[in-house]
């Protein structure tokens, strides 16, 4: 029932939208939990109260997925500007005015799959600092920084090499991805899709083929990570990928396929010794996000 209008509006929780914006993005009360360092059933509380001002259900569940009714998607609208508001405003009191340029070097993977979330939000936190992103391999991404041509670097490392002075955000498998329903991986000789020279990800794999005996020859090579599903999506080839990068249009080739393991990488972030408060910042950040994609498994 709407509130007579004699009477005060009720005040909608600032807390309260935060963990509903967390819910409708990640489909999940129990991930969404964990974004928001809460209990599954403390959750549902919130959501209960939120429905119960509002007199309106926001979610439409059942046993598999949980979705935004129609008035869900009308309040996710001014639950995302009231708290973008709201860190705007308390960030002028509380989070010092850091100005500056940060220059952030980023393997071609991370930088389209991990990078538009990062700086988003940073930039709802920290709309003085610009950064300015090169986008490289691993190798040219460590000179760079050698040469100070850049402030911070994330690389990917194999488990056979580490960087030194890098701190390890993400360890994680590689695994042969080939497409849904694809026979790619049952062809004679194997038709693999590979970045180039100097990717941990190749490294490994053409370790593993060789160790196995498996013969293979290069049908697709790119340096970019959406060449590499255009070739996997086809079943023109099958290629090595991190677990985390497989889509629902994808399946992971285990050894019953006739693919051999290779085994795991890491993703590993250098910063600048004498770091600026800026890059300390951006820095912090990068940290952050990962922290919650290791406990959630989403950025």
């Amino acid at each position: 029932m709407n509130a007579p209008l004699n009477h005060p509006l009720p005040l909608l929780d600032l807390d309260v939208l935060r963990t509903f914006v967390a819910i409708a993005e990640t489909g999940s009360f129990t991930t969404a939990a964990n974004a928001v360092f809460r209990t599954p059933s403390a959750v549902s509380m919130q959501i209960k109260k939120l429905e119960d001002i509002l007199g309106r259900s926001v979610f439409a569940r059942d046993a598999r997925s949980v979705t935004l009714t129609t008035d869900g998607e009308m309040l996710l609208g001014y639950a995302r500007r009231l708290l973008s508001i709201n860190r705007e405003v308390v960030s002028k009191f509380i989070i010092p005015d850091i100005v500056g340029v940060v220059r952030l070097g980023s393997p071609d993977d991370y930088g389209e799959r991990v990078l538009p979330h990062v700086l988003k939000r940073f930039a709802q936190s920290h709309p003085s600092i610009a950064v300015d992103v090169t986008i490289d391999q691993s190798s040219n991404l460590r000179r760079r920084m050698d040469d100070r041509a850049l402030d911070i670097t994330l690389l990917t490392n194999s488990y056979k090499t580490s960087a030194l002075g890098a701190e390890v955000l993400l360890t994680e498998p590689i695994v042969w991805a080939g497409a849904k329903g694809g026979c790619a991986h049952l062809r004679e000789p194997l038709p693999v899709s590979l970045w180039e020279e100097g990717c941990a990800w190749r490294a490994g794999a053409l370790e593993a083929l060789g160790r196995e005996g498996r013969n293979y020859r290069v049908a697709y090579m790119s340096a970019h990570t959406a060449g590499q599903r255009a070739a996997i999506l086809s079943d023109l080839a099958v290629a090595p990928l991190p677990k985390s990068f497989l889509g629902n249009d994808m399946v992971e080739l285990c050894p019953k396929d006739g693919m051999p393991d290779i085994g795991t990488y890491s993703l590993a972030m250098i910063v600048a010794p004498d770091a600026s408060a800026p890059v300390k910042a951006v820095a912090d950040h990068i940290r952050a996000t990962f922290e919650v994609f290791r406990e959630t498994g989403k950025f």
